[in-house]
């Protein structure tokens, strides 16, 4: 296929890694997230990435610069401008935090799976040594 077609909430949905890399284009990527209850992504800048959140499932808050917060839920979204720090935050204690997320510039290996949080951990340490 040349670009990516399908229904992106099903899919999103259905994903239960932490994180999935659904397409990679010259200028943007496209990503299904999930996090568990009470689970962050942490602290992180991209200084040459603009980031877009869409919430399909659950209730998150995002975090920018360490002190402005905003509660979202399933519906919402969200735009991180490149430079800015920022964090995601599942805010439920008992369900799955369930977003897709499309980088500008891509930021991840194509086709990259993350399974858990750990494995994405693993992964970003390795390709920054």
């Amino acid at each position: 296929m040349t670009g990516y077609v399908g229904s992106i909430e099903k899919q999103t949905f259905a994903n239960n890694y932490f994180r999935q890399v659904l397409f990679t284009g010259k200028y943007a990527q496209l990503v299904v997230m999930c996090l568990q209850p009470g689970e962050e992504i942490g602290n992180e800048v991209h200084p040459k990435v603009d980031q877009f959140f869409r919430i399909e499932e659950g209730k998150a808050t995002f975090v920018f610069e360490g002190k402005e917060k905003h509660n979202v839920r399933d519906g919402d979204a969200v735009i991180v401008p490149a430079g800015t720090y920022h964090n995601v935050i599942n805010s439920s204690k008992t369900a799955k935090l369930k977003l897709y997320t499309i980088y500008s510039p891509p930021n991840h290996p194509d086709k990259t799976i993350h399974k858990t949080k750990v494995d994405a951990e693993k992964a970003e340490a390795a390709e920054h040594h």
